[in-house]
């Protein structure tokens, strides 16, 4: 029985089909995060518009124009220059990528199963179809931090670099979701563009891998940028580097502190260099957020009551036209 041979069936490699006919898996990688860009943008935008979620609110709406030093148009300006950076560097590194062959799945799950007998076969086989892409995935997500962290706290420890490079990001106080990417160029392509390119490459992801990789970091860079700290945003939830997290660096009392981005918060802690006063922030933000949500239930009120004004002359206007139709008849 220990000697038994397993025969198993021959298999043909052919090259794997792209998700997408027409589109290859490698330029679906770079389509899909600026879909994911600007349509989530937009989905804050439109709460931003309509005032859809007051009661979440970071900020004041009438900060992002008081104490914000780049209009929108520019910041709009910016981010589609940085986005047509990223997409040719992508674009050039794909010209390097090599064919993706499958057929041979079973193969590889008997392998597995091979080395550790002990496993059952359904563990195997969720190992080589998702197990292991999500292991290079969430590493790739810690080397994206540590890239970050290392170059986002040189430009602030290093005058010359805040002044030529980083300062423009600072340039919104209060951020704001398709604000996250207006940077300098030069930073925009070292921090972001280069930094995630290195990790998909030291991590050896195929283009589906790159693909989760860039679209999740993408959505997460966003809303660590919405101004809102929603109760059910699942990226809110998930992870430690939030919107709060970051917009505490966004301020003048805390741009010294919370370089980490966009995931974790290990090398704020490791380095010393988390905001000490966190938890605090975060409370009397709650209570700042909760009193200017009031202002605006009221407000909005006081709105309601001038158009009703407008409309009928005064708010008890319907009521008396009724009361004089019934007395005429």
């Amino acid at each position: 029985m220990l000697n038994e041979t397993i025969t198993l069936a021959d298999f043909t490699l052919t090259e794997r089909p792209s998700l997408i006919n027409g589109i290859s898996d490698s330029n679906l990688s770079l389509i899909a995060p600026l879909v994911a860009y600007w349509g989530y943008s937009l989905f804050f935008h439109i709460i931003d518009t309509y005032q859809l979620a007051e009661k979440y609110r970071i900020h004041p709406p009438e900060e992002v124009t008081k104490r914000n030093k780049a209009s929108r148009l520019v910041v709009l300006r910016d981010v589609l220059f940085q986005h047509v950076i990223q997409t040719l560097v992508g674009w050039v590194f794909s010209l390097f990528d090599k064919p993706e062959y499958t057929g041979d799945e079973v193969y590889q799950v008997y392998l597995i199963k091979s080395r550790f007998p002990i496993l059952p076969t359904w563990i195997c086989a969720f190992w080589y179809y998702y197990g292991w892409s999500l292991v290079r995935i969430v590493l790739a997500f810690g080397i994206v931090d540590t890239w970050q962290y290392m170059l986002h706290r040189l430009m602030h420890v290093n005058k010359a670099l805040y002044r030529r490079f980083h300062s423009r990001h600072h340039q919104l106080y209060v951020p704001y979701a398709y604000g996250a990417l207006f940077n300098d160029p030069v930073e925009g392509f070292l921090l972001d563009t280069l930094g995630t390119g290195i990790a998909a490459i030291v991590t050896c992801l195929n283009a589906r891998e790159q693909l989760v990789l860039f679209t999740f970091s993408t959505l997460k860079t966003v809303d660590d940028h919405c101004g809102y700290a929603l109760p059910f945003d699942p990226f809110q939830r998930l992870f430690p580097n939030n919107s709060i997290y970051h917009d505490i660096h966004h301020q003048q009392f805390g741009i010294k502190t919370n370089f980490s981005q966009p995931f974790f918060t290990f090398w704020d802690v490791l380095m010393d260099t988390r905001y000490k006063e966190l938890d605090q922030y975060r409370e009397k933000q709650k209570a700042v957020t909760i009193q200017k949500y009031k202002e605006f239930l009221h407000d909005r009120e006081v709105a309601k009551a001038k158009k009703r004004e407008a409309i009928y002359g005064n708010a008890a206007a319907p009521k008396n036209e009724k009361n004089e139709d019934s007395k005429d008849k």
